[in-house]
């Protein structure tokens, strides 16, 4: 019930205006985020649907102490999502409900004249471009598993394993139970969008992580060595912040901050919960962080993701901000150049990963560009990920060497990600891709593309 009780919750809040979905999801303390804004962002995308419904089958009239945003999300779930998930007295008021909820429905169908719950909707709370052919990533958490035990895992629960991606081409017809390795990270799998996985064994037991593919490359393309000192400067809800101690592999240490109490504690679960150790949180403003404290003197990787409009999430509600103003926008990027020439002033700092979930110019190649000016020779853009498909935007000599991602062109969320490295006396040897990134882009001996990748040597047990 808490899911539903969280997902009312943050209804009731974009109903007063105390911010936008994501920032409300966020900051609810629920600990399945991605779970509680898909539920949310559908029941929004269904409001008006839902509002004829109980209207209809007068429900909030026979259950006086039925909140009607708690009443949407429960009819939401019953009717068009995965079915009730709780018990209790919300279950045996949906049996009481039900048969008048169905009946409603589809005299709603009969007189609108269609046949599926999706032609109910009017064109403006129509799924976003894109977010339907989005697919469910699943990130494989090496530090309780590895790859070939989770794909195996899969097998037996009856799902079709297709080997390596030979594209992304690959990935867009994937449908029902089949499953494939991710084209570009080799510890990605990749399943059908709407793939529900939250109730799964091994995402309950932290050995899977749901995450974005794009939300991926951050860490993945920083690629600290085992025993780095890092640093996550806007960390939570600590996804990326696992995704590094899995590289890490446990050894070394990752200062992770946050300015919210509450995601804070979402992330310490979450952390718990995938078994990383040798990380400090800490509910900090990253602004105030010292970089001469000599607690961070080791700190030779950073990874930024800082507060953005979001602009290029997928599975927006209706009413969402899909454009900010000029005057968001400016403000936005004014604190995104702060961030990042504070992370620069780190002294042992060697590479640094700046990203964000916005497709817009202003905060991505503009904000890069005005630090490096700033900062002058000290720190550039390398060239990362030379075979990612879609590049930054052309605003300054070496913008290309940025990446962009969005659902049309790589079936992701939209993001951008720049790599920065120290430059001159005293840096290490500039690289332009991870060694892992390196290996995943040799074809594999002895296979076609699509082929299953040969078996690795197993170093952790088999999930039961």
């Amino acid at each position: 019930m808490a899911l539903y009780n969280a997902a009312a919750e943050v209804l009731v809040g974009l109903e007063r205006g105390e911010g936008g979905i994501k920032s409300l999801v966020y900051n609810s303390g629920f600990p399945h985020v991605r779970q509680l804004f898909a539920l949310v962002a559908e029941t929004r995308r269904y409001g008006p649907v839902l509002e004829k419904l109980l209207d209809g089958a007068a429900l909030l009239k026979a259950e006086k102490k039925l909140q009607p945003q708690l009443a949407k999300v429960l009819v939401y779930d019953l009717l068009f999502g995965k079915g009730l998930r709780c018990g209790g007295r919300w279950k045996a008021l949906a049996r009481r409900h039900r048969a008048r909820l169905e009946a409603e429905l589809a005299r709603l169908k009969v007189r609108h004249k269609v046949s599926r719950n999706e032609d109910l909707l009017a064109p403006e709370q129509a799924a976003s471009p894109g977010a339907s052919q989005v697919p469910r990533y699943v990130r494989v958490n090496t530090l309780k598993t590895c790859v070939d035990d989770v794909i195996d895992f899969f097998k037996r629960q009856g799902y079709s394993y297709l080997g390596k991606a030979a594209g992304v081409e690959e990935l867009r017809a994937l449908s029902g139970k089949k499953f494939l390795l991710d084209v570009h990270l080799p510890e990605l799998l990749v399943f059908p969008p709407q793939t529900d996985l939250h109730d799964n064994l091994l995402y309950t037991s932290g050995r899977i992580i749901l995450q974005d593919k794009a939300s991926c490359l951050p860490a993945f393309l920083l690629s600290p060595a085992a025993g780095s000192h890092v640093i996550d400067a806007c960390a939570a809800p600590g996804n990326k912040t696992s995704h590094l101690a899995a590289i890490l592999k446990n050894k070394g240490q990752i200062f992770a901050f946050d300015v919210d109490p509450k995601r804070v504690a979402t992330m310490s679960t979450l952390l718990t919960r995938a078994g990383v150790t040798g990380c400090q949180l800490a509910q900090q403003d990253f602004l105030t962080v010292d970089p001469g404290d000599p607690k961070y003197s080791k700190v030779t990787h950073i990874l930024l993701d800082p507060s953005c409009s979001g602009s290029g999430m997928v599975t927006r509600g209706p009413g969402e901000e899909v454009a900010p103003s000029a005057e968001r926008l400016q403000a936005l990027a004014g604190f995104q150049r702060r961030v990042l020439s504070h992370a620069l002033s780190f002294p042992a700092l060697q590479r640094l990963v700046y990203s964000t979930c916005s497709l817009h110019q202003e905060e991505n190649e503009d904000v890069v560009q005005a630090v490096l000016q700033e900062q002058g020779s000290a720190f550039r853009v390398v060239s990362a990920f030379p075979s990612w498909p879609c590049r930054g935007v052309a605003a300054f000599p070496g913008a290309e060497s940025c990446l962009r991602a969005s659902p049309a062109d790589t079936l992701t969320q939209g993001f951008f990600v720049a790599v920065l490295e120290r430059s001159g006396e005293g840096a290490d040897a500039p690289s332009s891709l991870p060694v892992a990134a390196e290996e995943n882009l040799q074809p594999i001996e002895g296979t076609e593309p699509g082929a299953a990748p040969k078996k690795r040597k197993r170093k952790k047990q088999r999930v039961k």
